[in-house]
């Protein structure tokens, strides 16, 4: 396992210098879930949900919150991404849920695994803002990283 890059010799938080790193082809992907109520996944699914289209919105929510991560996370750098695709999938076979699964990728000298994961979060607190009124017991759960690519650290997968 590497060192802890955040912190200078003093033990000091700090942005990590990406400078002298060649630019290359970034990928993360990342996954999370939200269960609910199966009436909830019902409404979701039927798109007659009082406030609009749910996974829609959630969609738009994850690309927006992914192009903002540098705002949100204090040490991030903020990047240029080319590309951000948000999966949204309804499904009632382990429990009445919405996965979410996001793919972000850039060229550039830093990694993107914090703007997929907080796609995923953010996508999924909009099912629960969108959904709250008639299930407060939603649970979000399991986000993780599935797979990063570029750089020097080359590829890693779960």
């Amino acid at each position: 396992m590497s060192e802890l890059t955040h912190f200078n010799t003093k033990g000091e938080a700090h942005m990590v210098d990406v400078g002298a790193k060649d630019v290359t082809h970034r990928r993360a992907i990342a996954e999370g879930y939200i269960e609910m109520l199966p009436a909830t996944l019902d409404k979701i699914i039927q798109g007659d949900h009082k406030k609009g289209d749910v996974m829609g919105i959630a969609r738009i929510a994850g690309i927006m919150a992914a192009k903002k991560t540098a705002d949100f996370i204090p040490l991030c750098h903020p990047l240029a991404l080319t590309k951000v695709d948000i999966q949204l999938e309804p499904e009632s076979d382990v429990a009445p849920r919405v996965i979410c699964r996001a793919t972000v990728e850039t060229k550039g000298q830093t990694g993107v695994e914090m703007e997929a994961l907080t796609a995923v979060q953010i996508s999924l607190l909009t099912i629960y803002d969108m959904c709250k009124a008639v299930d407060r017991g939603m649970v979000i759960g399991n986000t993780r990283l599935l797979h990063k690519a570029g750089g020097k650290s080359g590829e890693w997968t779960v």
